[in-house]
C-alpha cells in the first residue's frame, strides 16, 4: 500500500471526463520556478490529463504562488488536487507518494517543481507506453542552468543499472507497478529514491521503455543539496543502496 503524508487540502477541482495521467508534482520551496513548470503543463499536446501537487511544507510563498496559479488555470486541466504537508517529510518520497496514493489514473508521470517538459511529452509517452506494454518509458532528458547535456540516453538494462543510474525520475509509470511496489521508498540521503525503484521494478522484472526524444529539462542548480550530500557522503548512501539491493555491482572501493 501507498501512505500518504498528513496534510491539508488548499484546492481542488472535479473531473468531467475520464483521464489516463496524472502529473505529480512535488514542491518544496521552489517559489521561484514553480510557475515555469507549471507553464510547461499548459503547453502539452495531450488533451485532458489531471493534476496533483504536492507542497512538502514549503518555508517560502510556493504553496500560495501554486494556488494563485492554478486558480487562473484550472480550465486547462480535469482533476486538480493541492495539498500541503502538516509538516517536511525530509526528502522526495513522501509528496511523490502522497501523490500517487491521491490520484486515481492508471497512468502516473512524476515531475520535481523545478524542472519542465516539453509540449509533446505526456502524449508521447502515453503513446509509447500504452504502445510495448510496458511498466515505465522514460524520455531523453536536456539538462540546463549550471550543466547542459543529455541525460538518460541509454536503452534500459539491469546490467547496466546493476553499476549505477542513469535514469531521472522523470518518467511515466503504471499504478500497478508502483502499488506493486508499495511507491517510493524513504533513504535518508535526498536524491537516491528514483534508483531505488528502478532496482525494485528490476527485482519484479517490470520492463522499461527509452522514449528516444528530447521530451524533458532538467534544472542543474550551481550548489544543490543533492551534489553538495551526494559527494560527501557518497559511501554511506551507497553502503545503504547495496544493502537494499544486492545484486547491484557498484564498486564500493573505488568511492573516495
Amino acid at each position: 500500500m501507498i501512505f500518504t503524508h498528513p496534510h491539508s487540502l488548499l484546492f481542488e477541482k472535479k473531473r468531467s471526463r475520464p483521464v489516463s495521467v496524472t502529473v505529480c508534482v512535488s514542491l518544496y520551496n521552489y517559489a521561484d520556478y514553480i510557475r515555469e513548470t507549471l507553464g510547461s503543463l499548459l503547453e502539452q499536446t495531450l488533451e485532458a490529463f489531471d493534476l496533483a501537487i504536492i507542497d512538502d511544507a514549503s518555508s517560502d510563498a510556493s504553496a500560495e504562488i501554486t494556488c494563485d496559479w492554478l486558480k487562473k488555470n484550472a480550465e486547462r486541466f480535469e482533476r486538480i488536487l493541492l495539498v500541503r504537508h502538516d509538516r517536511n517529510s525530509g526528502g522526495p518520497s513522501a509528496p511523490r507518494n502522497t501523490a500517487i496514493a491521491l490520484s486515481d489514473t492508471p497512468f502516473i508521470f512524476s515531475l520535481d517543481a523545478d524542472n519542465t517538459l516539453y509540449p509533446r511529452c505526456l502524449e508521447r509517452c502515453l503513446e509509447v507506453i500504452e504502445d510495448t506494454g510496458a511498466e515505465m518509458v522514460y524520455p531523453l532528458i536536456e539538462k540546463f542552468g549550471a550543466e547542459t547535456g543529455i541525460l538518460g540516453n541509454q536503452n534500459w538494462s539491469a546490467e547496466i543499472l546493476a553499476r549505477g543510474n542513469y535514469i531521472d525520475n522523470m518518467a511515466l509509470i503504471r499504478r500497478t507497478a508502483l502499488e506493486a511496489v508499495n511507491g517510493y521508498s524513504y533513504m535518508w540521503l535526498y536524491g537516491w529514491e528514483d534508483f531505488d525503484l528502478w532496482c525494485k521494478f528490476v527485482e519484479q522484472d517490470f520492463q522499461g521503455v527509452l522514449v528516444p526524444e528530447i521530451l524533458a529539462r532538467y534544472r542543474v542548480h550551481p550548489k544543490s543539496l543533492l551534489q553538495a550530500h551526494t559527494k560527501s557522503r557518497a559511501r554511506s548512501v551507497t553502503e545503504e543502496i547495496l544493502e537494499r539491493h544486492p545484486w547491484l555491482t557498484i564498486d564500493l572501493e573505488a568511492i573516495t
